[in-house]
């Protein structure tokens, strides 16, 4: 690199746009952390739901998100338009959250968890693709970091409020998910301020999600693809987290502390993470990350007591910093410019399927034979991830590299 190429890096710095994005995630985590830190206290509780059970609803509502995102991330390939699913997928989940105190039936619970996550689903391709095309290419990582780290702020607040509201409402769960509806409407204001760039790749003729169309994700692509759907696999819903302090007997208020902690590990990391992957190989925070995630289900399988119990929880919001924005990052840097919706989709769609299937067999483990073994098989499930990051992350071939023509 140039000395003037070194300088233009140093100079670069995250757009504003990227910042308005960052908060609006805020805002809306906020919301739905809030609802999150509860849900499952709900459920387990007056409802008398299993834990398998709930699994299957945290497994279909997250892969509901991941697979959502395939098809709105080829549509705002296809319109050359971003923002307008950002914000329809963020008015969605402001506009559900009062289903939430309202339900009383574990069917309108899960409608309401569903939709929730369809919103999400519909703006996190879009979103995403969006960064991607705002980022300078020297402040890749650190953007992505940057709308990871504010939205964890979200989501460190949003359990606090929640504890805050249940000492002051004598843990009146309904009455405390009330309040997780104002959030979402700060968040919606807020996007309205962020521009469309101009896209400076041509809008393809036709849709994208083709065969010949995924063809130009490439080898590399479809490598990570299946590394994300490892990660997936190994990472299962955070109920599980709040499930394991409720069973280890943390009082119903605090709870929600759960959250607050992972979350507040999370925000402080994510973005040193992404600044780090833009001087780092990328595959080296990813491969941290998966080994604190093994230390993580560790220490949640053999807690007995707060202090273990926490420090668990904390690596595993360290894992989610380490990992999640830097996954982003590694998509963007192989997916073509004008297929960015499309890769993001097609990236989580297939880490849905995994997320699934792991929130699925964590919870029957759980049934069967304790959290004990759930966690015990995440520890498993991440040492194999770990040990594919050679196989499936490495340097590309010429041929690899380059698009199949369409």
């Amino acid at each position: 690199m140039s000395a003037s190429s070194r300088k233009a890096n140093a100079g670069a710095r995250i757009p504003a746009a990227i910042w308005l994005l960052g908060l609006v995630s805020l805002f809306t985590d906020i919301g739905s952390e809030m609802v999150h830190s509860l849900l499952p206290v709900l459920l387990a509780g007056s409802m008398g739901v299993s834990a398998l059970t709930i699994g299957l609803i945290e497994g279909a509502a997250e892969s509901l998100v991941l697979v959502t995102k395939v098809f709105s991330g080829y549509v705002s390939d296809a319109l050359g338009r971003r923002r307008p699913l950002v914000l329809l997928g963020y008015g969605l989940a402001a506009a559900v959250k009062p289903l939430f105190p309202l339900a009383d039936t574990v069917a309108t619970v899960t409608t309401a968890r569903l939709l929730d996550r369809f919103g999400k689903g519909i703006r996190g391709a879009p979103r995403d693709a969006l960064i991607a095309d705002l980022a300078p290419p020297p402040v890749r990582g650190a953007s992505f970091g940057l709308r990871q780290a504010l939205d964890t702020v979200g989501a460190v607040l949003g359990p606090l409020l929640a504890v805050a509201l249940m000492a002051l409402l004598a843990d009146d769960i309904r009455r405390v998910l009330w309040f997780a509806a104002l959030p979402g409407v700060i968040a919606v204001a807020l996007l309205l301020k962020v521009p469309e760039p101009a896209r400076s790749a041509q809008v393809p003729s036709r849709l994208p999600l083709n065969r010949a169309g995924l063809a130009r994700l490439s080898v590399p692509f479809w490598r990570l693809a299946t590394l994300g759907l490892l990660l997936a696999l190994a990472r299962f819903s955070e109920a599980f987290l709040v499930l394991r302090a409720a069973q280890s007997g943390l009082g119903l208020t605090y709870v929600p502390l759960v959250l607050v902690v992972m979350s507040l590990v999370y925000a402080l990391s994510a973005y040193p993470a992404g600044w780090l992957s833009d001087r780092w190989p990328r595959h080296w925070l990813l491969a941290l990350g998966l080994s604190v995630l093994v230390l993580a289900d560790a220490a949640l399988a053999l807690a007995e007591g707060a202090g273990l119990l926490f420090s668990g929880i904390a690596l595993w919001g360290l894992h989610m910093g380490l990992t999640q924005g830097v996954l982003a990052s590694m998509v963007t840097d192989v997916a073509p410019a004008d297929y960015r919706g499309t890769a993001f989709g097609a990236f989580n769609l297939v880490s849905g399927v995994g997320l699934l299937l792991a929130s699925g067999l964590a919870g029957a483990l759980w049934d069967w034979y304790g959290p004990v073994a759930t966690f015990g098989a995440g520890a498993l499930l991440a040492l194999l991830s770990l040990a594919a990051i050679p196989l499936l992350v490495r340097p590309p071939s010429r041929k690899e590299c380059r698009p199949t023509r369409v």
